[in-house]
């Protein structure tokens, strides 16, 4: 009979069916439909460099990416990541070989865990982790094993004990993300040295996100993976345009490693988007070649901002965790008392501050497989004009009112 659909299983891959709709989707549409501040989806409220967004419409203009760019990435681009690479951490890359450009740090996930794991592997991600690594994970047929990263005064810490113990034989990749998204949580030399020893002794591939590695605060430092002892050959290390730059729509992303590493990787990208954002690509190679005075003058604005938002939410009662790194602030709802905190759920807390503060902010519990342990913990993104911030910290204020 025409028009009839089989209903013998579900539509969705069985691998996809615990995700649904993105928590993002779901807070970004309560933010219009209430009219609130959207500080729950990390995205900047400006534009970045006006030159840069002039290399872009210039590279339109002239023709350079209208059409398909290089599978690899435009080489004026892969010049300029390797050239960032060598200038901020004396790492070498050949820019034909061992760099590809991605649809963004999204794709570039996606396309390494798609590349790199056969199903069955396991895969040690640190939670909580941003949604995209449990879906590229599960689309790849490999098995989660989280490692809780947890509250140790002002800041979350890793365990170090907890993730050697979560080695197993069928474990082929760590999947790592410093700065941390969303706890703010920037790894410490001592503790990378650790993850890479581990790494060596069992033979383990790494995938490292560095999307936030210009967004460190205080005495923090962002210290790539691959640059220590034996990791160079087994890292995959993804960087990111949108969150440097502010440039989120444009999606460029990168992957640096092995010749084999990338290959593989470019492998699996290739079906993917195959290319994207040509004449951004162009634009992208002349903001990698900015000043250090640029990333300076960035890191410091955001530093104001993160200072400003974190203050306002301790006055409004929250425990607000310190934010080393990204444009993130976790806190803590249960300081605010048991009938505001909803009892300490987040989920509850984010989907009725809407309507009693016009806040959005992402209840931490979306990024853990251990929802309980946060459940607690919601987080704020600072990565909005100040003007913006400064009413939001006057609503919030006026929580228990």
């Amino acid at each position: 009979m025409t028009g009839m659909t089989s209903t013998a299983r579900p539509h969705l891959n069985r691998r996809l069916a615990e995700f649904g709709t993105t928590i993002f989707a779901e807070m970004s549409a309560l933010a219009v439909q209430t009219g609130s501040i959207n500080l729950g989806q990390g995205f900047p409220d400006t534009d970045g460099p006006e030159e840069i967004r002039e290399a872009a419409v210039r590279a339109l203009r002239d023709g350079r990416g209208n059409q398909y760019p290089p599978g690899p990435g435009v080489p004026e681009l892969r010049t300029a990541i390797a050239a960032h690479q060598q200038r901020r951490y004396a790492l070498s890359y050949d820019p034909d070989t061992e760099v590809l450009v991605t649809a963004g740090a999204t794709e570039a996930i996606a396309a390494s865990l798609l590349a790199l794991l056969e199903p069955g592997d396991e895969v040690i991600a640190f939670e909580p982790y941003y949604d995209s690594y449990a879906a590229c994970i599960a689309m790849a047929g490999g098995t989660r094993v989280p490692v809780t990263l947890r509250p140790d005064g002002d800041s979350f810490r890793l365990d170090l004990d907890e993730l050697r113990a979560a080695v197993t034989d069928r474990t082929r990749l760590l999947l790592i993300n410093t700065p941390h998204n969303p706890t703010g949580t920037v790894l410490t030399r001592e503790e990378l040295t650790a993850i890479a020893e581990l790494a060596v002794e069992r033979d383990l591939l790494v995938v490292t996100d560095e999307v936030y590695e210009h967004l460190v605060f205080d005495d923090a430092e962002h210290i790539p993976l691959a640059t220590f002892p034996g990791m160079r050959d087994r890292t995959v290390t993804i960087g990111s345009a949108g969150k440097t730059f502010s440039f989120t729509g444009w999606k460029v992303g990168w992957v640096t490693g092995s010749p084999s590493l990338v290959s593989a990787v470019r492998s699996a990208k290739q079906f993917l988007t195959y290319v994207a954002s040509g004449p951004f690509q162009y634009a992208v190679a002349e903001a990698l070649a900015l000043p250090d005075s640029y990333y300076e003058a960035f890191r410091a604005d955001m530093l104001a901002k993160r200072d400003l938002l974190a203050s306002g939410l301790a006055e409004a009662g929250f425990g607000v965790f310190r934010t080393a790194g990204t444009y993130f602030i976790t806190t803590d709802i249960r300081p605010l008392g048991a009938v505001l905190s909803q009892e300490g759920d987040g989920f509850a807390f984010c989907r009725a501050l809407p309507e009693r503060a016009g806040v959005v902010a992402i209840p931490n519990a979306v990024f853990y497989d251990h929802r309980e342990a946060g459940a607690p913990f919601v987080r704020f993104a600072f990565c909005k004009q100040t003007g913006v911030l400064e009413e939001a910290v006057k609503r919030l204020k006026g929580l228990a009112g």
